[in-house]
């Protein structure tokens, strides 16, 4: 494990974003946790943990111990009727995703380029083109911060939901995951329903697949090497089917999603874009040029510019749809989560 104190979270959040922390501590062996759970220059302070960086955005320095999880490790089991994999929290999501694909084990294909760790994944119940996380995820194993233990959560019991779980509540603040379990079947069947997937035909391949949705998304999303951003900035909102059919009423092309019983999604982007918001900026935070649902830092951006352009993006879209949109970037305030409602006090 490496310690350092007051650490630079720049290159370590996908915005780019200046911060510190007031310390950072990488974890590389779970046995390392347990000491670190009981380190007594550390206890009283808030705890954050971060994989890729890639869903947060830091409003301030963070007056805690972030915890940079890279643990590594991919274990493949034969299932029988399904491919059972044990994967670590610190690997790359996408690099999974490639890495199943080359094994002969498809499934994955829809989530490709969903940047973060496989760690992040089960917090927010990650999807794309039709496909969540939780279709797959067999148990998510968690070190308990308060016990010092490690626990195995049943996939049953992570509570998962539309870019939501366990992770997000309840255990927050007291598990810190350190593996995935999944099960992908050997009886593989394409999911084609989103976007452009439809036009590949009945039968296409895995790999036509994940080539489809990586194009798609590197068109549509800018490379955060490049500009600094953390991907959909908005959840797409979930109203009454009334509300939609209302909307649809007014705005024919509005995308429109069944989500449950009596409850539609909307496509956020599409009320964005809707607003003429593209390439409107605050400083140097900006709607991307490209992807309404988008936010990035094209350069320089403070934390303070990036929440004023989110709320009046919100803002912008409520007025004119009385849609209040959700952000699904994380806000990290000095002493743990926040929000943009909490921020703009």
């Amino acid at each position: 494990m490496k310690l350092t104190a007051h650490a630079d979270l720049s290159t370590l959040n996908s915005f780019s974003l200046q911060a510190h922390c007031r310390w950072l501590a990488e974890i590389h062996q779970v046995d390392e946790l347990p000491s670190l759970a009981a380190d007594p220059q550390f206890l009283g302070l808030p705890r954050l943990i971060l994989g890729g960086g890639s869903n947060l955005l830091f409003t301030c320095d963070f007056d805690g111990v972030v915890v940079h999880n890279r643990l590594l490790g991919i274990q493949v089991e034969d299932g029988g009727d399904h491919w059972l994999l044990q994967v670590a929290a610190g690997e790359s999501w996408h690099q999974l995703v490639c890495h199943t694909l080359a094994q002969g084990m498809p499934g994955l294909e829809n989530l490709a380029l969903i940047p973060g760790t496989v760690g992040a994944a089960p917090v927010q119940n990650i999807g794309a083109y039709g496909v969540e996380l939780a279709s797959f995820c067999r148990h998510v194993d968690t070190f308990n911060w308060h016990t010092g233990e490690q626990e195995r959560i049943p996939a049953d019991a992570c509570q998962f939901g539309y870019r939501d779980s366990i992770f997000k509540h309840d255990y927050q603040d007291s598990h810190l995951i350190i593996a995935v379990g999944l099960a992908l079947p050997k009886a593989w069947v394409p999911v084609l329903g989103y976007g452009p997937l439809g036009a590949l035909g009945e039968a296409p391949s895995a790999q036509a697949i994940f080539d489809v949705v990586c194009a798609t998304r590197m068109a549509k999303l800018p490379d955060p090497a490049v500009l600094g951003n953390a991907g959909s900035f908005f959840k797409n909102p979930v109203v009454p089917v009334a509300q939609a059919e209302r909307l649809k009423a007014t705005w024919p092309t509005l995308p429109v999603y069944p989500a449950g019983e009596g409850l539609c999604k909307l496509a956020a982007g599409w009320l964005i874009d809707q607003c003429e918001l593209k390439g409107f900026a605050i400083g140097g935070a900006q709607v991307h040029g490209q992807q309404a649902l988008v936010l990035v830092n094209r350069g320089g951006a403070s934390a303070v510019e990036l929440i004023a352009l989110a709320a009046h993006v919100r803002e912008s879209v409520q007025q004119r749809f009385g849609v209040l949109l959700e952000h699904e970037v994380r806000f990290m305030g000095a002493r743990g989560e926040t929000c943009l409602d909490e921020v703009l006090l």
